[in-house]
């Protein structure tokens, strides 16, 4: 049963780590537990606002606030007077965090916030400054080139409204860390420990059901809003140092990666984790000194009880906390706390009320729950390498991890006992093969872990581009006559929003429109890719006119030539979003 449940709980985890951590500002929410909710973008003068512009003498101080989630590149910034870079004589730019960038290479970029200070060669009163800048999302939308204009000398603008983050993936994020902090009981430090902790709380045996049931939610809400407060100020603490932009360094990263397998290391066993002497036990005599059987002394009980965890607890709690650090969202953070506390408080209060008969018996099941975060945390620590890893190695550390869980499951078990037992023999013979075929697809070049054996198939990989499947154009008309022809033809017709400085643009390309299942929804359609490379007044006269702002993004017209635009895609988006709003225009 243990094996099974291991098994079931894995996967649980590998779907929250198939959610973006990536992105600075985590639309991210985006966030490990994200949403595969389609992403709102901001216009561009919404996302990079020119908040603050003034003269002193030769010098010119700009400032650009950046929404959270977005990022302006250092390399496209140009500036001239009167329409001639040569008055501006030097240039004074902030150093930004470091980025690779598939079309850029190697780029510096400035998330949150840009000062600028530009001296001019001579008098500049009344002078036109224009100003070009490029940025982007980490959502995946890619702006094109911009120029903004303005008459010095320019007065200090009103600060813009804050921008709020996006909550769409936050219900998901809470049920998941509700259903971790309620395994975390599961575990051999903590089970034990709860009949004896409700006599505590409770303060005596002779006291009716209600009343338990009171002081028992007592102890659990001071301990969640105290787990809460902890969340919302190691939030802030993420906000503040940006800790979701420097996650584009593969240093960064690694160093990430290296928490979580030292946090998976404490949860096999190897050493414990938890807080230094010095401050565990005056915390443990400050407890011990407090009573229970009132609700002020459950509360401060429950509080107390979050400053000295358990080791079971303290590995996977402080994992949760170096990942809420990343996404820089105080409320977030403090809401996913509150929910994992409470997944840990609910066992508490079922034997508050009802008593020891609803707890599972102790035994060496309790080891494999614990094992169980182990192997959650190192899948997090992989998923957090993939970024910086080249696709073969990633398969390879999916394969160890695989390896790993088939022998937890009892691959090398002789003789199984029962049925349960053989059905986890069966479990782990089957994530031994797809460990094999995780490395098959290393060892062939292969980077897609849920299509390992594409390579060695011939199916669409990585590498393999959508170009010729698209019909081109770059203009206006270009595009009508397409579209007409399709109408004409009584055919249904997709525009994909395209250019070469999109790397998002390219990653679709390449992981979903050159997918066979993609394809033959796809090969239905009239396909016309509208190329923006270029950023040609006529393009952009087109994106304002459809209140678009950049690549990617996929148009579906019906068989009469009208715009679905209930199933537009702006943003990069997962295949089975995209499948989904393919095969609705279908149906048009």
């Amino acid at each position: 049963m243990l094996r099974l449940t291991l098994m079931i709980c894995l996967l649980l985890a590998g779907y929250a780590q198939a959610t973006p951590l990536s992105s600075p500002g985590a639309n991210s929410s985006g966030s490990l537990f994200g949403s595969v909710t389609q992403q709102r973008f901001l216009p561009v003068d919404q996302a990079f606002r020119l908040t603050q512009t003034e003269v002193d003498g030769p010098l010119i101080q700009l400032r650009f606030d950046i929404a959270p989630g977005y990022y302006l590149y250092r390399h496209r910034l140009a500036f001239r007077v009167d329409g001639e870079p040569s008055r501006i004589s030097e240039i004074t730019l902030p150093a930004g965090e470091q980025k690779q960038d598939e079309f850029f290479g190697d780029v510096e970029v400035y998330y949150n916030a840009l000062d600028i200070t530009l001296t001019s060669t001579g008098p500049i009163a009344g002078a036109e400054l224009s100003i070009d800048y490029q940025g982007c999302a980490d959502a995946g939308l890619c702006y094109p080139p911009e120029t903004l204009s303005l008459r010095l000398p320019g007065e200090s603008a009103a600060a813009p409204a804050t921008q709020a983050p996006d909550r769409s993936g936050l219900l998901v994020a809470l049920l998941l860390f509700l259903l971790a902090g309620l395994g975390l009981t599961f575990t051999p430090c903590v089970l034990p420990m709860l009949p004896i902790l409700s006599s505590l709380v409770v303060g005596r045996t002779d006291i009716d059901r209600p009343r338990a049931l009171i002081l028992a939610s007592s102890y659990v809400l001071a301990m969640a809003l105290t787990f809460a407060l902890v969340g919302a100020l190691i939030g802030l603490f993420g906000a503040a140092l940006n800790i979701q932009a420097r996650l584009q360094s593969p240093v960064v990263l690694s160093v990430f990666a290296l928490f979580f397998v030292i946090f998976a290391l404490a949860m096999f066993g190897l050493f414990d984790l938890r807080l230094p002497a010095f401050v565990r036990e005056p915390l443990e005599r400050l407890g011990s000194r407090t009573r229970g059987g009132s609700i002020p002394g459950a509360a401060v009980m429950g509080a107390l009880s979050t400053l000295v965890v358990s080791p079971c607890i303290s590995a996977p709690l402080a994992g949760a906390l170096v990942y809420i650090s990343t996404t820089g969202d105080a409320l977030g953070g403090a809401a996913r706390l509150f929910a994992l506390a409470l997944g840990m408080g609910l066992p508490l209060l079922l034997v508050a009320v009802f008593g020891n008969a609803l707890l599972p018996k102790s035994g060496a099941w309790m080891n494999g729950v614990k094992q169980l975060f182990g192997f959650g945390l190192l899948g997090v620590a992989i998923w957090l390498l993939e970024r910086a890893l080249p696709g073969p190695a990633s398969l390879a550390l999916w394969s160890a991890l695989s390896a790993g869980l088939a022998v937890q499951l009892g691959l090398f078990d002789q003789h199984p006992q029962s049925n349960l037992a053989r059905l986890a023999r069966v479990l782990a013979l089957l994530a031994a093969f797809y460990s094999a075929a995780l490395l098959a697809g290393a060892l062939a070049g292969g980077n897609n872990p849920l299509q390992p054996l594409a390579p060695l198939t011939g199916q669409a990989t990585g590498s393999q581009q959508a170009d010729g499947y698209f019909f081109t154009v770059s203009a206006q008309s270009e595009l009508a006559e397409r579209q007409q022809q399709a109408s004409q033809q009584q055919q249904h017709a997709i525009v994909e929003l395209y250019a070469d400085w999109c790397i998002s643009c390219k990653l679709m390309e390449r992981t979903i429109l050159a997918d066979p299942e993609v394809r033959r929804d796809l090969d239905r359609m009239q396909r016309i890719k509208f190329d923006l490379t270029a950023n040609t007044t006529d393009q952009r006269q087109w994106l304002d006119s459809r209140n678009l702002f950049g690549p990617p993004a996929f148009l579906f017209y019906d068989r009469n030539g009208q715009e679905i635009t209930a199933l537009r895609l702006a943003g990069e988006v997962s295949k089975a979003v995209f499948q989904e709003h393919a095969r609705a225009a279908l149906e048009r």
